[in-house]
């Protein structure tokens, strides 16, 4: 007979993170994967994993034990910090849309069944960049619970 050790199962929530930089600004300049993945597992150890990923899209793969709202708001809070912490303005908005991948997918994809698609916007005209790309229409054609949108107003 095998011996098992049952453990009490961890839920993780997995992000999927795309940044869109809508900010031509040298105060604001882009990110590399690796050195946004560092530093967001650096500055806050309730993102329990942040990777870098080679995808033309996909940008980070992080993860948390936070249900999914907590986490938004915990990577929205962090991303600010690391803005900051590295002489960065914000004095912007940063918005995280999440879509989770509710049907199959590609095998060669990050965003996987179960997991969360957040493109982490930063923009100064919050409003103009949704209707830009007709959130709301987008979000009505999913259950509630299958999407989120958090902001993060700057200075």
């Amino acid at each position: 007979m095998l011996g098992y050790i049952k453990l009490d199962a961890l839920i993780m929530t997995i992000f999927i993170v795309s940044h869109n930089l809508q900010i031509n600004s040298a105060e604001v300049p882009a990110f590399s994967a690796a050195e946004l993945a560092d530093a967001l597992q650096n500055e806050n150890p309730q993102l329990t994993s942040a990777m870098a990923l080679n995808h033309p899209h996909w940008m980070l793969k992080v993860e948390s034990e936070l249900d999914v709202n907590n986490m938004a708001e915990a990577l929205l809070n962090t991303w600010r910090l690391v803005r900051l912490k590295l002489g960065h303005t914000f004095n912007h908005t940063a918005i995280a849309l999440g879509g989770r991948k509710d049907d199959n997918a590609n095998p060669s994809s990050p965003l996987q069944i179960g997991s969360w698609g957040v493109d982490l916007v930063e923009t100064i005209d919050s409003d103009a960049f949704l209707r830009s790309i007709n959130w709301d229409a987008l979000k009505s054609g999913r259950p509630v619970d299958a999407v989120f949108e958090k902001m993060l107003k700057g200075n």
